[in-house]
């Protein structure tokens, strides 16, 4: 599965990260769940993957990424998860923004990435880049 060139595995580890922020909370929104429970599904995680991220899921812990590039390639695979089903959900783009601003990116500048992801035409994925796309578009606005 290489949604728009995506590497899996890179993706994977961005969804245990991002659970693990969600984990660490308090409370979480049954909705958050039922979205972090259907991009896991999508992403077709298996035992070996949950091993791989830590044998009690109760104990994996965020891990905010030091260097700019980083965060950017995280925001990329969050792009990745809420296409996985080429429909996106006012609640993916809830999760996704909680994450992008915890990550350290502005909130307005998230707003305007996922609306431009929410309106965009996403037929023609094989034939752009999208992660430049995200990429390019964070950097500048971020700046």
């Amino acid at each position: 599965m290489a949604l728009f060139g995506a590497n899996i595995e890179s993706v994977k580890k961005s969804y245990f990260n991002i659970l693990a922020l969600f984990l660490s909370s308090e409370k979480i929104d049954s909705r958050y769940v039922r979205c972090l429970l259907k991009w896991g599904f999508q992403l077709q995680l298996n035992p070996q993957d949950v091993k791989n991220a830590g044998e009690d899921l109760s104990m994996i812990q965020f891990s905010k990424p030091e260097e700019k590039l980083d965060r950017l390639e995280a925001i990329y695979h969050l792009v990745h998860m809420i296409h996985l089903d080429k429909v996106v959900e006012d609640v993916e783009l809830e999760v996704a923004t909680v994450y992008a601003e915890t990550l350290g990116f502005k909130s307005s500048v998230v707003a305007g990435l996922f609306q431009s992801i929410a309106t965009a035409d996403y037929d023609d994925f094989p034939s752009r880049d999208v992660r430049k796309e995200v990429i390019d578009f964070l950097k500048i606005h971020d700046a």
